[in-house]
């Protein structure tokens, strides 16, 4: 017998832990935090921790893996929108600096996190599928003449995820200002020094 709207409970449940998780290892750090930390801070008993993943580890690796997900189905969308390519460097710059603004302490978990914990690196395909995604829009630059011939695809695509990942980086680590104006600062001075940098003479 099938349960109306259990399905959407369990992934209630699911969702109340994991974002009291992101909390609580943006708060302690991995290491130092404990499945009963992130069971208080759901307000969950600390078995239901366990029940519904397992394993502190399971945790950390269903947040890097929804949100690499999340990420890649953002620029999947603007793919779509088949605009041209310097105003779709300049969306995805957008909602990858945005999070920050939105989501503090998920990007500090990640930041953190995700350099101490390289396994999960290799494990989740989604890192290289959105890596894939960023060539595609610079292969998209290159052939609509928005970009330079000689322009290497794969090279630009890495540069504009270093670029990415070191702001959101300076903004974990408190060495750079991070209010919404500088966020928006940061959103434009990227995009505008790759497609400009990019751009065919």
């Amino acid at each position: 017998m099938v349960v109306p709207g259990r399905g959407a409970a369990v992934e209630d449940k699911r969702r109340l832990i994991r974002d009291a998780a992101v909390r609580a290892f943006a708060v302690k750090g991995y290491d130092a935090c404990r499945v009963s930390d992130i069971a208080a801070e759901a307000g969950v008993a600390y078995g239901l921790v366990y029940h519904y993943y397992g394993s502190k580890e399971a945790v950390l690796e269903t947040i890097f893996r929804e949100t690499w997900q999340a990420m890649l189905d953002a620029i999947d969308a603007v793919e779509a929108l088949g605009e041209p390519a310097p105003e779709q460097l300049r969306k995805v710059t957008a909602i990858v600096l945005r999070t920050w603004r939105d989501e503090p302490d998920l990007v500090r978990v990640l930041v953190r996190e995700v350099t101490r914990t390289p396994h999960l690196q290799r494990e989740i395909g989604e890192i290289e599928h959105a890596f894939a995604a960023l060539e595609r829009i610079m292969a998209r630059g290159r052939a609509e003449g928005s970009f330079r011939a000689d322009l290497d695809p794969r090279l630009a695509a890495w540069m504009l995820y270093g670029a990415l990942e070191e702001i959101l980086t300076g903004w974990v680590m408190g060495q750079l200002p991070d209010s919404d104006e500088d966020v928006a600062a940061a959103e434009q001075a990227v995009a505008q020094a790759f497609a400009r940098g990019f751009a065919a003479a």
